[in-house]
């Protein structure tokens, strides 16, 4: 018995050892590329490090769970996947190594929870709409392969904690190009097939509903909303109710939504504390921006 106690306080002194290792990395100098964080209000991120010379960073970004590995896509245009690829940094353990290559035509990164997947935007034909996952290899990340490949849209694929997924998607209804049929969705993956349900009337729109995150304890959504003809947007946040509705969405404020422009690739940070975007009201000043956002989910989680 006595034996048992030690090895259980062990393995429990190995496990504290490691989440304070991770969340003291994320309270560094060198977290976040080492860039100085935000307040309330908006700004670049790291111009100087994710687009040095041609192209525009842009789309949704992840970091890996313990703050070492940043993804984002690099593409030459808008509305063109020629030329894009999923790009990284990575920390060494003395300093950020990037930008880095690491997927060629591929865009969207989301980590899987344990984040030994990555779930990606990539090759399609025009019939079908497709997920794709490369595996973490030691280092390195595999090919990837098709995870879904349907014939209704599949858009900004997000897995969360209890196993679903959340897609923007017209389920079987209307044409896979229609975007103005698109809502966000969740997403059950059976034996057999998947099911996609849309997540009602508070949170869509008859417009565009596809560019969104969803946090992975399906608590909030943040939502690109009020979308126009030409997918300039606002961005707002949706509350996942105890009935499972969900709340219409709330504005994220004017120093976030600071006149029209384009918002997409909403992401939250692994510690919760900031928000990152892209915005742009043309190629030319399309960036990718970060702002603090724990102080500001608690506001309007007050006002709810």
């Amino acid at each position: 018995m006595i034996k048992l106690f030690l090895l259980f306080v062990l393995a429990m002194g190995t496990i504290w050892t490691a989440v304070t290792a991770q969340d003291q990395f994320w309270g560094s100098k060198d977290a976040y590329l080492g860039q100085t964080p935000p307040g309330d209000t908006p700004k670049t991120f790291a111009p100087l490090l994710l687009a040095p010379d041609s192209g525009i960073a842009m789309d949704r970004s992840a970091f890996s769970a313990d703050g070492k590995e940043f993804y984002y896509c690099k593409a030459m245009h808008w509305f063109d996947a020629n030329g894009s690829a999923l790009q990284s940094f990575q920390y060494d353990g003395q300093r950020w190594k990037g930008p880095l290559v690491v997927l060629p035509g591929y865009f969207t990164p989301t980590l899987s929870m344990d984040g030994q997947d990555l779930y990606l935007s990539g090759p399609s034909d025009s019939a079908h709409s497709t997920v794709w996952v490369s595996h973490r290899a030691g280092k390195t990340w595999s090919t990837p392969e098709v995870y879904l490949k349907k014939r209704y849209g599949l858009y900004n694929f997000m897995p969360t904690r209890n196993g679903i997924a959340y897609v923007g998607s017209n389920g079987r209804q209307g044409s896979l190009s229609d975007f103005q049929t698109y809502d966000f969705c969740a997403l059950r993956m059976g034996a057999i097939d998947t099911l996609i349900e849309s997540l009602g009337t508070t949170v869509n729109t008859p417009g565009f509903d596809g560019d969104f995150y969803i946090a992975p304890d399906e608590s909030y959504l943040i939502v690109s909303y009020k979308e126009k003809l030409d997918y300039e947007c606002e961005l707002g946040i949706s509350f996942h109710q105890p009935d499972g509705s969900w709340t219409s969405p709330e504005n994220l404020g004017p120093l976030i939504n600071d006149g029209d422009a384009h918002r997409w690739g909403a992401y939250v940070s692994p510690d919760g504390k900031y928000l990152f975007y892209t915005r742009g009201t043309s190629e030319k000043d399309c960036h990718i921006y970060w702002v603090r956002f724990d102080r500001l989910l608690k506001k309007l989680r007050q006002k709810k």
